[in-house]
């Protein structure tokens, strides 16, 4: 339903690649600004609203669905000086992320250079002495264990665990890229084909490939900083 004003929903939907339910759902969340009705209760959409969605989903992209709702909001009570503060955190999060990768990556190949020459079993840790060393709390080695993604020795269902210096190698890794982002079961996946990191290659493989991700993610919000300068510029248009 089209009046002489507005948009058809279904125009707005092929513009902004969302389903028509889609635009209901985020009018209804806040991330779209309120529609106003014709008499016979059809909603009528505008510029404002084709702006909003393209800038929800660069958000969202670039940042998570919960922060561009929040930024869009911001935005349609226009309240800039929060809108800012919000694209900043966002930002900062990602550079944040970017430099824990590269301090993950630094790591990684230091410690997958180490020699193994010289290490003897007898240089095992209990879970204690390697949550020390590490600086996380023995409960977070219990969960990798538990998730298997480090799993250490035991001589018996009962007994303690003994972490084995490729453990522990296994350990300060897992740490760095924790550290960098990576997801539990990204990580289960990861370390048993890299145990004993002598394929380095495949683990510099996957490090790029979430440098690949940051860097969609920037271009995500330099699209969204594009949609909501085109918001407000209708916004004083108004």
């Amino acid at each position: 339903m089209r009046n002489s004003d507005g948009l058809r929903t279904a125009e707005v939907a092929r513009r902004t690649g969302y389903s028509v339910q889609q635009l209901r759902n985020l009018e209804r969340d806040g991330a779209l600004p309120a529609a106003p009705r014709t008499a016979a209760g059809y909603r009528v959409y505008g510029e404002a609203h084709v702006w909003s969605a393209r800038a929800y989903r660069a958000l969202t992209a670039g940042a998570d669905p919960g922060s561009a709702k929040t930024i869009l909001r911001a935005v349609h009570r226009r309240d800039l000086r929060n809108m800012f503060a919000l694209l900043d955190t966002a930002h900062a999060r990602l550079d944040r992320e970017r430099r824990d990768l590269d301090a993950a990556r630094t790591a990684a190949r230091a410690i997958a250079d180490e020699p193994v020459a010289g290490i003897h079993p007898a240089d095992a840790m209990n879970v204690s002495e390697l949550a020390r060393a590490l600086g996380v709390r023995p409960s977070t080695l219990r969960h990798w264990d538990a998730a298997g993604v480090v799993v250490p020795h035991r001589t018996g269902p009962r007994e303690a665990r003994v972490y084995t210096p490729d453990d522990v190698r296994a350990a300060r890794l897992v740490h760095q890229l924790r550290l960098a982002g990576y997801g539990i079961e990204s990580l289960r996946q990861l370390v048993p084909e890299l145990r004993g990191w002598r394929r380095w290659d495949d683990l510099a493989a996957a490090l790029t490939a979430r440098d690949a991700r940051l860097d969609s993610r920037a271009n995500a919000l330099l699209d969204a900083a594009a949609a909501l300068s085109a918001l407000l510029g209708l916004s004083r248009e108004g």
